[in-house]
């Protein structure tokens, strides 16, 4: 099937962030001065918005979130231009992560998480319903960290073969990754079109200290390997081997949260309007530098401008 003028659905987590940013060394046992927000979060919530943000005009999120933050993370969905299909957990609480960002470390963070309900998203929450109309699914690694949510993937990643939908997949986690083992990551990713890794995540699955091995490596598991590499850029890499190496767009960093997330929004977002990998990846890069000069990981409202 034709992804051009198609649906991206999202499937993975949607958290509450709280961002805290302080300049220097933490200070151990008593206070360090912070400006502290709390912004709508969650790198698959970040990628529907940047996708939406960079032109796709039907982004759609299936994600879980505990009673007390639906509706703020509905609305904020909503706002961003993404359909909101959020299951509402009456047991388990919104995700929660902590964002320690030092702006004296070239807005470095630091994350301390709390996935709530984001764990329990399981086949019951799925629906073959929410691929009508879909040209692409995409699926956060972070759905790889719990059992049911791990359950969802291969349901979800089964749907999308028996329809002809390609599947692209980002990591999320070299922390979590190093947890689940990298046979296992293997085994669940199969079926997957796209990976999407950061240099860390690529070394971690490979065991290789090189960005160009590691993608290339990588490639030879998967049909197409985009790898971020943060300020270096991106490889975009086939059949084991890496076809382009594409630059960073210069940007002066506040928070590099949710840079990954908006290369990976704009990446799909021109895929799905008919560019080609290296054409969309070039794309990513200009979304990942308006990221890390705004602090969280969501793009401007859709009044402004990504210029």
């Amino acid at each position: 099937m034709s992804e051009r003028g198609g649906a991206l659905l999202v499937v993975g987590d949607v958290v509450t962030d709280v961002v805290a940013r302080h300049r220097g060394p933490l200070a151990p046992g008593t206070d360090t001065a912070a400006v502290i927000r709390t912004l709508p979060g969650g790198a698959g919530a970040n990628v529907a918005c940047w996708a939406a943000y960079w032109g796709c005009p039907d982004v759609r999120m299936l994600g879980r979130v505990g009673e007390d933050a639906a509706v703020w993370h509905e609305r904020a969905l909503a706002t961003a231009g993404v359909r909101p299909c959020l299951v509402v957990d009456s047991r388990a609480p919104t995700g929660t992560v902590i964002c320690i960002v030092d702006t004296d470390a070239a807005a470095e963070r630091t994350f301390l998480t709390d996935s709530g309900a984001c764990l329990r998203l399981a086949p019951g929450d799925w629906s073959d319903a929410l691929l009508d109309g879909v040209a692409r699914l995409h699926l956060s690694g972070y759905l790889l960290f719990s059992a049911p949510s791990r359950a969802l993937l291969r349901v979800a990643v089964a749907a999308a073969r028996a329809r002809g939908v390609p599947v692209s997949l980002d990591p999320a986690s070299a922390g979590f990754l190093g947890e689940l083992g990298v046979d296992r990551f293997v085994k669940l990713t199969e079926g997957v079109d796209v990976l999407l890794p950061s240099r860390d995540e690529a070394r971690l699955l490979t065991g290789l200290d090189d960005p160009v091995d590691a993608a290339a490596e990588l490639s030879r598991r998967v049909p197409l390997v985009v790898a971020k590499q943060g300020a270096d850029g991106a490889l975009v890499a086939r059949s084991g081997a890496v076809h382009a190496r594409l630059p960073a767009r210069s940007a002066r960093p506040r928070d590099t949260t949710g840079a990954g997330d908006a290369f990976t929004g704009a990446f799909l977002a021109a895929l799905l309007a008919g560019a080609g990998p290296e054409d969309a990846a070039v794309e990513g890069c200009r979304a990942g530098a308006c990221a890390v000069e705004r602090v969280g990981g969501r793009p401007p409202v859709r009044e402004e401008s990504r210029g």
